[in-house]
């Protein structure tokens, strides 16, 4: 009974929701101070340290697949969702995405709630990405590493993909679960 669960018969995926900020911010850029207890907190790196990390866990992850279990990481895009009610009306606005009426006024390149969860459900259901694990997706498809320095760059940084910060971040992971 306890073997059951590594049957190769068995699949089990997960999808960690990222976005773009692992390009802005990386977790591996302070290891020694990731709760910001020594230094300034910056809500922005917070956050892009966030999303690096899920897809740092997802590169992790890759040992897990010998027992059936998958991780990958995604991008779902820019979408106006209830996240952005935590965000004032002047960050909104730099955002380009706020009149100053207070009209919310998405960029043609936002999606719908729906095309942002598309690239979700893919990883999570589609037979196309069965057996995938420790990548990092975009707009239904394996994105390629950013290019630093490009005008507009996309894709996913080259920091978030380490296979040695994914194995940092999984050891401190650990011994903070061990406080």
């Amino acid at each position: 009974m306890q073997e059951s669960w590594r049957s190769p018969r068995r699949n089990s995926r997960q999808t960690a929701g990222s976005c773009s900020s692992p390009r802005i911010s990386s977790v591996t850029s302070d290891f020694e101070d990731p709760q910001f207890e020594r230094r300034p907190y910056d809500p922005w790196v917070a956050y892009g340290q966030s999303k690096a990390a899920e897809v740092l866990f997802a590169v992790g992850a890759r040992s897990w697949a010998e027992d059936g279990i998958t991780v990958t990481a995604c991008n779902p895009g820019y979408i106006l969702t209830n996240l952005q009610r935590h965000l004032d009306d002047d960050t909104m606005r730099a955002f380009g995405v706020m009149d100053a009426a207070g009209n919310l006024t998405p960029l043609p390149y936002y999606k719908t709630p729906a095309q942002g969860a598309a690239t979700s459900v893919l990883l999570a259901a589609s037979p196309l990405v069965s057996g995938v694990t420790g990548r990092y997706f975009d707009d239904n498809q394996e994105a390629p590493i950013a290019v630093e320095g490009a005008e507009n760059p996309s894709g996913v940084a080259a920091h978030a993909l380490d296979p040695a910060s994914a194995q940092r971040l999984w050891e401190y992971a650990e011994r903070a679960l061990m406080r």
